[in-house]
């Protein structure tokens, strides 16, 4: 063995590059792995299906549009007076003792000013706009819907079809749904990216939140507060059918084999997750307001396990 391009053998040398070609083949590998999982990644608020979900992507892409008013220039300015006034610019004029400026000054407050008198506007109108109880404008009649929030699963009440489901919201399209929402236990957040505006449920009151899928599809929905061990697994598809079909639907699910009552209900409150979408006749038409008032307890919190934090209603 001699010398290779004058240098003397060095084992470990190409020990290590072997390595450095492995820890490169390996991060490759972590990119095209991503690459693959986010192709598939929905859009979310930015696919909207729903007039209210249109309206949220507006207000966001307006909002942003605005605000790059003033982070584009400011990166622009930052880049042109760091080579302007690199060391090696004769032409540069350095003044250590400025200290004040009127046309500087009206420049520099006055872009923020203006930014955040426009973000103000957008946002005081989209806040009227997408009151989320203000009923939606449509030919349709708006279609009831009550919705409990339970540990760790959606429970969703057709009051006038008598059915109820666990985990699936089923929507007519083009029908606006009026949803009332409330929560069995604790406080959580009910949003459907896709359809738009989110909105907490708590305890003991109701609040109210109006939607409209205007598209067929099955759209993600899911709890937007972390509300104990179940949380991860709190989600539920949102299903937008045609009218037909929905009636269709709402007539058998109306003839399911389980009832929804009071002593259905409270072993459906008890804590469990990763709960299949189920079916039930609605048994109890008061069931909702038994909730809201608390005449049915709320939910009953962690039975077994060490330790064991109560799970307050409020």
């Amino acid at each position: 063995m001699g010398v290779v391009s004058g240098r003397p053998p060095w084992p470990g040398r190409a020990l290590r590059l072997g390595g450095f070609r492995g820890r490169a083949a390996g991060r490759l590998a972590v990119v095209a792995a991503l690459a693959v999982n986010l192709s598939g990644c929905e859009w979310g608020v930015l696919d909207p299906k729903g007039p209210v979900g249109a309206a949220d992507r507006t207000i966001l892409i307006d909002s942003v549009a605005i605000m790059l008013a003033i982070v584009i220039p400011t990166i622009i300015a930052t880049l042109a007076f760091a080579w302007w006034f690199r060391a090696s610019n004769p032409r540069a004029r350095h003044l250590p003792d400025f200290v004040y400026s009127g046309r500087v000054e009206l420049v520099v407050w006055s872009i923020p000013l203006l930014t955040i008198i426009l973000l103000g506007g957008v946002t005081w109108i989209g806040a009227h706009e997408l009151d989320p109880a203000k009923p939606l404008a449509s030919s349709n009649k708006p279609l009831p819907i009550q919705v409990v929030s339970l540990d760790w699963k959606w429970l969703f009440i057709y009051p006038e079809q008598k059915v109820a489901v666990v985990n699936r919201l089923v929507a007519p399209v083009g029908v606006p749904l009026q949803m009332s929402l409330t929560s069995s236990s604790v406080m959580n957040v009910f949003f459907v990216p896709q359809l738009g505006s989110m909105i907490y449920t708590m305890n003991g009151m109701t609040v109210h939140l109006n939607l409209e899928a205007d598209q067929p599809g099955v759209y993600h929905g899911l709890s937007a507060h972390f509300s104990g061990d179940g949380f991860s697994d709190m989600h539920f598809d949102v299903q937008a059918i045609s009218p037909a079909d929905f009636t269709a639907w709402a007539q058998q699910s109306a003839a399911a084999n389980q009832a929804l009552d009071a002593k259905a209900y409270q072993d459906l409150a008890k804590q469990s997750a990763n709960v299949p979408p189920t079916i039930y006749r609605l048994a109890d038409e008061n069931l909702f307001d038994d909730i809201v008032t608390q005449k049915l307890p709320p939910g009953p919190g962690p039975q077994t396990g060490q330790p064991s934090p109560a799970v307050k209603p409020h």
